[in-house]
C-alpha cells in the first residue's frame, strides 16, 4: 500500500468523481483509476461503486476513517519537518559548564532571543560528563563542555574547539601557599583540596594531574559552582585547582589569592597528553596545564537553522583562547 493510493482514495471519496479527484491530485484520470484498482486488489475488496457518481461501498466506508487518519498523520509529519527546516522549532536546549553559563553565554543568549523570538531557549548548567550524556540521549541540542575525547569520539558527534584556558590555584589570601608563584606540586599536595563533584571533567583532570606527579590528592570537599569554591577557601587551609574562567570574580576578592602552577615542561617524560584519559594539558613549549573547552552537537541537529545559528553565535562571541598559557 502506497501513500498516493490512499490520497487518491480520499480524493475520490471527497469529490465523488474520479475525474475531479485526478484534478485535485494533479494526475490523469487513468492514473487515479490504476491506483484505486491496485489498492482494491491489495485489499481484496471493492471500495467504490462504479456509477455516475463514485460512491463508497461498505468496505470503502469501513476503510475511509483509517485512510483519513493515515493521510492526516502524513500531512502533520510533513508540516512538522517543513517547520523544522524553516527554523520554526518550539525550543532549543543547551547544556553548558558553569563558567561558560556565567561569563560567556549571556550576550549569545540575548542575541539569539532577538533573532529567534519564537524559539524557547532552555539553558542548563551541568558538568561535562552529564552534559554529553543528555546530548547523547537527545535531551539537549548542544553542549559546551570540557573536552573528553572518550566521550566525543562518536561518529555522529560534531566537535569544535572553542578555547584553551589555564588551571590555577585558588586559596585564602593569608594561605602559606600564597608566597609561591608558581606553586610547587610537592607543597600543593600538603594541603586539603576542594574539588568538583563526580561527573565534572575538572575532577578527573585534577586527579590525573596529581597522579602524574605521584602525589596523593587529599580531596576533602566536593562542590559544583565557582562561588562555592571561593566561599570555602576564603578562610582555612583548603585550596582548589580551577580553570581561569571560573576565577573571574575571585580576582576582585581581597580575601583570596590566585597562583599559577608550574609549567608543563617540568613534568617527567611519562606525563604525556595521551595518558590523561582524553583530558589533557595543552603542551606547546612551556605552556601551563590547560583545559580545552569545546562545543558539541550531532550532525543531524546541525542542519536545523536555529541550532546552526546558535552554533555560529557561540563561535563569534566566545574567545578563541582565554589564556595564552
Amino acid at each position: 500500500m502506497r501513500l498516493e493510493q490512499l490520497q487518491a482514495f480520499m480524493a475520490i471519496a471527497d469529490t465523488g468523481s474520479f475525474q475531479q479527484a485526478a484534478r485535485r491530485c494533479g494526475v490523469t484520470q487513468s492514473t487515479i483509476s490504476r491506483q484505486i484498482q491496485s489498492l482494491e486488489a491489495e485489499l481484496g475488496l471493492q471500495l467504490f461503486h462504479r456509477s455516475a457518481q463514485a460512491k463508497l461501498t461498505l468496505p470503502g466506508e469501513r476503510f475511509f476513517p483509517h485512510a483519513r487518519k493515515i493521510c492526516q498523520e502524513w500531512h502533520t509529519a510533513q508540516e512538522e519537518l517543513s517547520n523544522l527546516l524553516e527554523g520554526k522549532q518550539p525550543e532549543l536546549c543547551v547544556a553548558a559548564i558553569h563558567s561558560v553559563c556565567a561569563y560567556y553565554l549571556p550576550p549569545i543568549l540575548r542575541k539569539f532571543c532577538r533573532q529567534y523570538p519564537e524559539v524557547q531557549l532552555r539553558v542548563t548548567a551541568l558538568g561535562s560528563d552529564r552534559a554529553l550524556k543528555v546530548l547523547k540521549d537527545g535531551l539537549v541540542d548542544l553542549a559546551i563542555v570540557m573536552n573528553n575525547r572518550l566521550l566525543t569520539s562518536n561518529a555522529e558527534m560534531v566537535v569544535d574547539i572553542l578555547y584553551n584556558e589555564s588551571i590555577q590555584v585558588l586559596m585564602a589570601a593569608t594561605h602559606p601557599l600564597a608566597q609561591y608563584d608558581p606553586v610547587p606540586w610537592q607543597e600543593l599536595a600538603r594541603y586539603p583540596q576542594v574539588v568538583f563533584k563526580d561527573g565534572y571533567g575538572m575532577q578527573r583532570l585534577v586527579q590525573d594531574m596529581f597522579a602524574k606527579h605521584n602525589l596523593t590528592l587529599r580531596a576533602v570537599l566536593e562542590l559544583n559552582t565557582p562561588d562555592a569554591f571561593r566561599g570555602v577557601v576564603q578562610e582555612g587551609d583548603m585550596v582548589a585547582l580551577l580553570p581561569e574562567s571560573a576565577l573571574v570574580e575571585a580576582r576582585c576578592d581581597p580575601k583570596v589569592a590566585i597562583r599559577s602552577l608550574p609549567r608543563v615542561e617540568h613534568l617527567d617524560s611519562a606525563s604525556t597528553p595521551s595518558s590523561l584519559n582524553g583530558i589533557y594539558p595543552t603542551v606547546s613549549g612551556d605552556s601551563c596545564w590547560n583545559r580545552q573547552v569545546v562545543i558539541v552537537t550531532t550532525s543531524d541537529r546541525l542542519q536545523i537553522p536555529p541550532i546552526q545559528h546558535f552554533w555560529q553565535l557561540v563561535h563569534d562571541f566566545l574567545p578563541l583562547k582565554v589564556s595564552s598559557g
